[in-house]
């Protein structure tokens, strides 16, 4: 067993939270959280908000627009977790660009895209809340300094039925996270505190309820393998009280190399991921052992658009989604042949190629299309791709075919028949919606110049973690009624999404649900 590999200890100490379904707040091995009666609170706020990512800051904003006093602690050193390096799409169902451009859209259309990509698991009141309240959100995002590119055709996301997708002026969610973490921090009322890390929930003195946290700050991040991360003790412990309660928002677990194995063996530790190295499971262990209730702890969504020839979430799923998988061909290097519906939801499309990862787990499919396949908003994202060698340009089929070992004759065969099929309106074997917008045109320009990408999954969103309500409040295990004083939004939170989220729906949710916690609080 490699090095990196948990150990027995590891596995013993978080087995019992790696069943899917189980009650997980009667973990005897872990001790209870503390309760009023055991502490001395250092300070004192109306509310505390648990991470800097969408959710965390939307519902800050909105809870000190109602004159709270809310204290945001973030164990990282920078403002935003995953969000902060997020592709900048948000799926807003129903915009005014979508009515500009005569896209015909609904949140009952939102629901139904959803449900099929979540393979009908999703709990649908929660999709109502998104298919409602998107487009004020996006408009509240804005009134906060976010920036976007509006007045544009929105951009068309795989798995959805139309274009719906608004994307932000620098494709990545940091034009929404850093007007949003100045925003909040001028309110009034509103502390933000980096390095800073939640240790545990203080209980009321009957431990029915929350009403505040332990920490630590001056916290230094260095543990990349526990999701509890009991080997760090770095920090000076603080005790926080939160009058109205506490909202978590510390996102999901797609690097935790031992809370994420014990859900999907086939995860293992040395598999790259697309998160931020603080996406791990110890706030949500800890919700866990105070009562909450799990949902969908072991759907972990795969990004079927990433690449091996970069780390982390890089810049191959904006060229990739937004570009060569809208109109251009994903192919098996080892007969030149069309695997899957390059458009399909993520999950569909993972499972299709770890077919062929599975068979040679060297065999990586590779992304092929022509400058007419990019949408314009990523042009500039084009340039970077090639500059960091993620993406090649070849001048001819043959040439990338050759450096790909590719059998030539049956990629242009491949790319001969996809052409002609989208060129007189054939609906192709994989039943790709977007190229009925090619009609009459080649999808690929023959002319070339031609560029491609490797692609590989991997892990990028979990799918679930705690229950809340259409409230936003966490539901209990042992009740089946809200947690006094616990509220969540966000990755940390599950059922949305259903067995897989379709993309450019995790800023929708965070955002919204962060809202309607900052509301309800």
């Amino acid at each position: 067993m490699s090095k990196e590999m948990m150990s027995r200890r590891n596995a013993l100490k978080l087995g019992a939270l790696g069943v899917t379904g189980a009650m997980l707040s009667a973990t005897s091995a872990m001790a209870a959280a503390p309760t009023e009666k055991e502490v001395k609170f250092d300070e004192e706020y109306d509310v505390i908000v648990i991470g800097t990512g969408f959710a965390g800051l939307a519902a800050a904003a909105k809870a000190a627009e109602r004159g709270l006093k809310v204290l945001i602690l973030e164990k990282m050193g920078r403002v935003g977790g995953n969000s902060v390096i997020n592709g900048g799409a948000f799926a807003v169902p129903n915009n005014k660009d979508q009515a500009a451009f005569g896209i015909q859209d609904s949140s009952e259309l939102f629901i139904k895209d959803a449900l099929k990509a979540g393979l009908g698991i999703n709990h649908v009141e929660m999709l109502e809340v998104i298919g409602k309240r998107a487009q004020e959100t996006l408009d509240f995002t804005i009134k906060c300094g976010a920036t976007y590119q509006l007045g544009k055709k929105p951009t068309w996301f795989g798995g959805h039925s139309v274009n719906r997708t608004i994307v932000t002026s620098n494709m990545s969610g940091s034009a929404i996270i850093q007007p949003m973490a100045a925003f909040v921090e001028k309110l009034p009322g509103c502390k933000l505190m980096t390095r800073t890390k939640f240790d545990d929930f203080v209980m009321s003195a009957d431990g029915t309820s929350v009403v505040g946290v332990t920490a630590r700050t001056n916290y230094r991040f260095d543990n990349k393998l526990l999701s509890d991360d009991v080997e760090n003790k770095s920090g000076e412990k603080k005790v926080y009280k939160a009058k109205k309660g506490v909202i978590l928002a510390s996102g999901g677990f797609s690097m935790d190399k031992v809370y994420r194995q014990l859900q999907d063996p086939r995860i293992v530790p040395d598999q790259d991921a697309t998160n931020h190295d603080g996406a791990t499971a110890g706030a949500l262990l800890k919700a866990f052992q105070i009562g909450a209730m799990p949902v969908h702890i072991d759907w972990i969504q795969q990004g079927p658009w990433a690449s091996p020839d970069e780390k982390g979430f890089g810049v191959a799923p904006l060229l990739t989604q937004q570009g060569l998988f809208v109109k251009g061909v994903c192919v098996d290097v080892r007969n030149g042949k069309r695997f899957m519906n390059e458009m399909a939801d993520r999950k569909t499309r993972a499972d299709a190629q770890y077919v062929i990862l599975h068979q040679d787990p060297k065999a990586f499919p590779v992304a092929i299309g022509t400058y007419n396949t990019f949408d314009e908003q990523i042009y500039a994202a084009v340039e970077k791709g090639l500059a960091s060698g993620v993406m090649k340009k070849f001048d001819t089929l043959d040439a990338l075919a050759a450096n790909y070992k590719i059998p030539a004759d049956a990629l242009k065969a491949t790319i001969k028949k996809y052409n002609e099929d989208a060129k007189n309106g054939v609906e192709d074997e994989f039943k790709k919606q977007s190229l009925k917008d090619v009609v009459g045109k080649e999808a690929i320009e023959m002319k070339g110049p031609f560029y491609a990408i490797r692609t590989v999954p991997k892990p990028h969103h979990t799918m679930g973690g705690l229950k809340i309500n259409t409230k936003a409040q966490v539901i209990s295990g042992n009740t089946n009624k809200p947690i006094p004083g616990l509220y969540a939004a966000g990755e940390v939170t599950g059922g949305t999404h259903g067995a897989s989220r379709l993309g450019s729906c995790a800023i929708a949710d965070c955002l919204v649900f962060g809202m309607v916690a900052g509301e309800s609080i």
